[in-house]
């Protein structure tokens, strides 16, 4: 793959990728630097990729394992994040939104690849490095626990 071509894949998925970590990770700046870190480690790492046809799903998988580094990075600082700042306005989300967020983190994860990002049920499996009847469970159990959430 040349340079062209990685940044018109990494462009075109540019959108997904925070997507996905913003499942992960709260904090806007925290996705954006997990989006940075991801393609750089993807560009570092492009010749190892075995078949140009997978190139989403492994860019993907990068994000996800950079979104679980900067999570135990802000693990270590946790008491910093605890002093109270000046307030900052409300954000209105939806209540799909909210229901999302009130996930397991695992299956928020699951949800998000599959039913927001198209991804099939092997793909996210891949991707999440689990068989797929986790996967399967995990969509199953997702989606019992947003219609619990939205009926409410």
């Amino acid at each position: 793959m040349d340079r062209t071509t990685f940044q018109n894949r990494v462009l075109a998925a540019e959108q997904m990728l925070y997507r996905v970590s913003k499942t992960l990770l709260k904090r806007d700046e925290d996705c954006a630097d997990a989006v940075q870190e991801a393609i750089l480690k993807a560009w570092c790492a492009l010749p190892r990729l075995r078949e140009e046809r997978y190139f989403t799903t492994w860019l993907t998988r990068i994000l996800i394992n950079e979104c679980y580094a900067i999570q135990r990075r802000n693990a270590r600082f946790s008491d910093i994040e605890a002093i109270p700042e000046t307030a900052a306005p409300e954000k209105e989300y939806s209540s799909l939104y909210e229901a999302l967020a009130a996930l397991p983190e695992k299956m928020r994860i699951t949800v998000e690849l599959h039913y927001i990002e198209g991804y099939s049920v092997e793909e996210t499996a891949k991707i999440l490095g689990v068989p797929a009847g986790t996967v399967k469970s995990r969509l199953s159990g997702g989606r019992k626990l947003l219609k619990n959430f939205l009926e409410e």
